[in-house]
């Protein structure tokens, strides 16, 4: 159980401090409602981009890193669909050095043209090396845009050409950042030896008077539901054959999102897990095969992937994944594979208990996602799973109709 407070600021700041006596060190975990899902179609990447952005400088502090590593601190970031998250671990005595850097870059960015030239160049190569470059890099441009038709889930985080990241002008950035990048659209969570009564005055000294911007609505377009199989086939130079199957699934604070989660870890989550014996080491179709969902707070994708070993045609190894849901819907899961995919999932949710930093940063997208205190109700939505409820959405949701597939063949 983590235990937590809560208060609003003024200006919209959603501020959430959790007390833990056990560390000399303190957890700052600054979560912005802002994620790819937010971007103009034509100019997609942006949240990505500002992720870079953020640490080029703010108005009165030419440089984050500097002041952070002077008082022994680490700091990084990340950006998803959803959400981009700010965090910094430092020793507790030096709490107002992070309050200070994160305060500034949320009041304002340098917004330098030297800054914009520089990061906007960084993700450039990151798009290059790691998407178009990379053997199999292309998969998620390939496979979100078939997925997904209306919600912006269609493109990833990284954004749908470089051609979007290399035209943005200035203006085009600060629009960006006055409107998600404001106190009432943040959630600021803090862990350490300390209480709200010392972190909220500090809070209020470096974020208050930083003026709220526009109330968002976080509305978007929503999926039709899909009614007929979609495809695709690809040649690129790469080692192995691969094929990616995806399913449209329910969002987030649905309870068939554990479910989901489980069959996941059930299919693929160790060695016992049944594509490993049965499809890697039974029927030797492949050299990998996983089953994962991707978290979306929409409802995102239940996805199968694998690499097929040299002598396994696409068509094998796209029946063989089939043979495995068919099964379950015929079968179901027994009581002993449900039993050990929640043992996984709770020892890995008490061990991330112990982290400061997991229990800072899982406060603040619990926040984002409904409440804070979903991080203490999770452990019980996963044991209310049942094999029935297994059955019932491979029934539901894992259905040729509501399946995308990429063939993503080796060029001979």
């Amino acid at each position: 159980m983590i235990h937590f407070e809560e208060k609003k600021l003024p200006n919209g700041l959603h501020l959430i401090v959790h007390h833990d006596a056990t560390t000399p060190m303190v957890a700052v975990n600054l979560t912005y409602k802002v994620g790819a899902r937010d971007e103009n179609p034509e100019r997609t990447g942006f949240a990505h981009l500002f992720e870079h952005l953020m640490f080029g400088g703010s108005a009165n502090i030419p440089s984050y890193d500097a002041p952070l590593q002077s008082v022994g601190g680490e700091n990084n970031a990340f950006t998803s669909n959803d959400i981009t998250n700010y965090y910094v671990t430092l020793p507790k005595d030096a709490l107002e050095t992070a309050l200070w850097l994160e305060s500034d870059r949320m009041l304002e960015l340098a917004f330098s043209e030297k800054s914009l030239e520089v990061q906007r160049n960084v993700v450039i190569e990151e798009f290059n090396q790691r998407y178009l470059n990379q053997p199999y890099g292309d998969v998620y441009l390939l496979l979100r845009p078939l997925a997904y038709l209306k919600h912006p889930y269609r493109w990833p985080t990284i954004g749908k050409s470089i051609e979007h990241i290399r035209e943005a002008t200035m203006e085009e950035v600060k629009d960006f950042f006055y409107r998600f990048y404001r106190p009432n659209n943040a959630v600021l969570s803090i862990a350490g030896n300390l209480n709200m009564d010392e972190v909220l005055p500090l809070v209020e000294k470096w974020f208050g008077d930083i003026p709220a911007g526009e109330e968002l609505k976080h509305e978007y377009p929503q999926e039709e539901q899909q009614l007929q199989s979609r495809e695709l086939t690809v040649e690129r130079e790469v080692p192995l054959d691969a094929i990616y199957k995806v399913f449209h699934m329910p969002d987030r604070l649905s309870p068939d999102y554990y479910a989901f989660d489980l069959l996941s870890d059930i299919l693929s989550r160790g060695d016992a897990a049944r594509f490993n014996r049965r499809l890697i080491k039974g029927k030797k179709l492949f050299t990998d095969v996983q089953a994962y969902i991707g978290g979306d707070f929409d409802p995102g994708l239940f996805s199968m992937s694998g690499f097929l070993n040299p002598n396994t045609s696409m068509e094998q190894a796209n029946k063989a994944l089939w043979e495995e849901i068919e099964q379950i819907k015929k079968e179901g899961v027994t009581e002993d594979e449900l039993q050990m995919a929640k043992n996984k999932v709770i020892t890995t949710h008490s061990f991330a208990q112990t982290s400061v930093l997991n229990k800072a940063m899982g406060l603040g997208i619990a926040a984002v996602i409904h409440n804070a205190n979903l991080v203490n109700e999770e452990v019980d939505f996963y044991k209310a799973v049942t094999t029935e409820d297994i059955q019932r959405i491979a029934k539901d949701f894992l259905k040729e109709s509501n399946s995308t597939t990429l063939y993503y063949k080796a060029k001979k």
